[in-house]
């Protein structure tokens, strides 16, 4: 019987998780600024955003390798602090899955942001409440779903992800080689039993929190009139 990788499932699950949070952190704000703001060229920033949504994963993946390298700013001084390079790091994954899953928790809560009535908000203002207190009492209550779907797609996007771990990690057991690389590695060595077993892990995994998030968002149906 083939056995599971769990220690890519472990790594990329772990992966996922810590990606989703920090991209919490800071999509929100990201996500509130270029829905409220009225800056005229912040359709550059949404750009910008959104380049992962279009950019090949080992395009994005060798720009960021470029970038966190050992010639870098970024790297010299990420091994002057911790004493080893960035690239082919847990770390860097981290970093580059950052970027990769950006617009997915971005463009669910700025639409979900979008549809929060401005009259509440400008209420809340009338009512003497700051911009931080209308935003965690008025529309963050308003955009849940948003928010919901924001973390589950960045979260399996995260999980799933190959080609911008590919190369910016490289494939090392136990510190880079998250489910998909193992996945690929199987296959390439013909072990079609364990590529199955994990893939359809993987599978399962996913439609359950899809399931789940689905259940929790949907909408109540409609009350029918009686004839």
């Amino acid at each position: 019987m083939a056995s599971l990788d769990w220690s890519a499932i472990g790594l990329s699950l772990r992966l996922a998780a810590i990606v989703c949070t920090v991209l919490l952190v800071i999509g929100t704000p990201i996500a509130y600024w270029l829905t409220f703001s009225k800056w005229r060229w912040k359709f550059l920033v949404e750009s910008v955003v959104a380049l992962p949504l279009v950019l090949p994963p080992t395009v994005l993946g060798f720009y960021v390798l470029l970038a966190i390298g050992s010639r870098s700013p970024v790297g010299r001084a990420w091994e002057g602090w911790t004493g080893h390079g960035l690239a082919f790091t847990f770390e860097g994954l981290v970093l580059a899955s950052l970027l990769y899953s950006l617009p997915f928790m971005v463009q669910p809560i700025g639409a979900a942001f979008a549809r929060v009535d401005r009259s509440l908000i400008e209420a809340s203002a009338t009512l003497g409440a700051s911009r931080v207190r209308t935003f965690f009492r008025v529309t963050v209550p308003l955009s849940v779903e948003g928010i919901i779907t924001g973390i589950v797609l960045s979260f399996a996007h995260t999980l799933g992800e190959f080609g911008v771990v590919l190369m910016v990690g490289g494939n090392l057991p136990g510190t880079t080689r998250t489910v998909s690389i193992a996945i690929y590695d199987h296959v390439q060595a013909f072990q079609y039993d364990e590529a199955k077993a994990t893939a359809l892990f993987l599978l399962l995994f996913s439609f359950v929190i899809l399931a789940l998030v689905y259940s929790l968002t949907r909408k109540p149906w409609a009350v029918v009139p009686n004839a």
